[in-house]
């Protein structure tokens, strides 16, 4: 399956996601005390979000803030389940087997990146046990060096709390979601070429845990500045070299 599940318009939500999108976002707002900082000035093309993984709630919590649709990845498998293939195609979500999930899950994300538009991923590559920001496996990079576009991290506290492994039922916890200032697509070409990967994984590892402390200190009763997203620590300042 490639992208006929997508909509024309990238920006478009249809009546499911609309649905899904106004359910959820009562639905945490009440049981999870749900809020999220950063949603204005976002690209208006495609966009990366790079996501913490804490929880089985962490592409609803980044999703259901947002003006539209974020396309995710799942196992094949899913899509043959009645009722659940079809409500999967229809909120956008792209399909890998497991036999080529390096190779399908890159061409399906560079697909919709250059198509216009969000695609998230979790590169950790698996949920948290400990809440904590584990090593990101460089397989984005394949993504962004390819598509070309802007990186935005999302830092997530409290999914894990409300929703941990093994649980059945959603708990009442608080939850906070911070998207980051996303990485400009000139800075992201700069730092996906060949050699500078760990250089690249750096940068992204303090932005998304930039977002996830000032997520953390949220949850625990510290408010954020709301006139801007998390920025990098100033000591830390990226060098782009000029190209000769």
């Amino acid at each position: 399956m490639t992208s006929e599940s997508a909509p024309d318009d990238p920006r478009a939500r249809n009546w499911l996601w609309w649905s899904v999108q106004l359910l959820m976002q009562n639905l945490f707002t009440f049981w999870l005390r749900y809020r999220v900082l950063g949603t204005g000035g976002l690209p208006e093309g495609g966009a990366l979000l790079l996501i913490n993984h804490q929880s089985s709630l962490d592409p609803l919590v980044t999703a259901v803030a947002l003006k539209r649709p974020v396309s995710y990845l799942a196992r094949h498998e899913l899509f043959d389940r009645p009722g659940v293939g079809w409500i999967m195609r229809q909120t956008f979500v792209m399909p890998i087997r497991r036999e080529s999930a390096g190779t399908e899950s890159i061409r399906l994300s560079v697909e919709r990146l250059n198509a216009g538009f969000y695609v998230g991923l979790f590169p950790e590559g698996t949920r948290s046990e400990d809440g904590k920001l584990h090593e990101l496996k460089p397989g984005f990079l394949a993504i962004v060096r390819r598509a070309q576009v802007p990186v935005i991290p999302v830092g997530i506290a409290g999914a894990r709390n409300a929703y941990p492994r093994g649980a059945v039922f959603v708990r009442p916890r608080t939850v906070r979601v911070v998207i980051g200032e996303p990485i400009p697509e000139e800075v992201t070409k700069e730092l996906s070429q060949k050699g500078r990967e760990q250089e690249f994984l750096n940068l992204i590892r303090e932005r998304m845990l930039q977002c996830i402390v000032t997520a953390e200190n949220w949850r625990q009763g510290i408010p954020p500045d709301q006139s801007k997203r998390p920025r990098p620590p100033r000591q830390t300042p990226l060098k782009i070299h000029k190209q000769a």
